[in-house]
This record gives C-alpha cells, structure tokens and sequence, in this order.
C-alpha cells in the first residue's frame, strides 16, 4: 500500500468530511421536498400536476447526482483512512496536488481514466 507524504490529509479530510456534511443536509432537504410532492393530495389543476411532476423529476435528477457525489467523497475518506489517498487506482501513482485541490474526490490521473 502506497502513501502521499506530501498531502496534507489532515486538510482533505477537513475538505471532504465538510462537504459530506453538506451534501446529507441537500439529501435530507431533497427527499423532504419529493415526499411532499408525493402527496399531490387536494392539487385539482392539471397544470398545477403537470408542474409538480416536472419538480419532482428534477429533484430526483438532481438527489441521484448529490448521492453518486456523497458516494464518491465517502469513498476519499476511507482512502485516507486506509493510506491510499491521492494514489491513482489505475496506475498507482500519485494524483498532482493541484488535482485534488480542485477535485478532492480524484480517483485517477488526468487521461488515465476520469
């Protein structure tokens, strides 16, 4: 098992552990939303329906898109536990820090596989 001595994992953790925080609350507020327009009771206006329907289908776009993204940042931090935080999981090299800057969730090197 590889390690980066040059990481600051104590600033990615920081990074990641706040963004998983933020993405739960989005999750939490998504699914409030979508079980509220699940009970279309009393909505008599067909636009109304119409309106709440399309909602509903952006919301559930949008909740899979925070999970996949909650997937991925659980993922980095148990790297980080584990000691393979910022090693690339195709060639075993270490990812660029200005990478895991930008994209702290890097699993790869730019043009290995993104």
């Amino acid at each position: 098992m590889k390690k980066r001595n040059d990481l600051d994992l104590d600033k990615f953790e920081k990074i990641l552990t706040e963004h998983k925080i933020q993405l739960e609350e989005n999750i939490a507020q998504l699914k409030s939303e979508l079980d509220e327009v699940g009970s279309d009771d009393g909505i008599n206006d067909v636009e109304d329906l119409v309106s709440l329907k399309n909602l509903s289908q952006k919301d559930n776009t949008i909740l899979e898109q925070q999970e996949k993204e909650l997937k991925e940042t659980l993922h980095a931090l148990a790297k980080i536990n584990n000691g393979t935080y910022g090693i690339c999981e195709k060639s075993a090299k270490p990812i660029p820090v200005e990478r895991l800057e930008i994209m702290p969730t890097a699993r790869y090197i730019v043009g290995v596989e993104d």
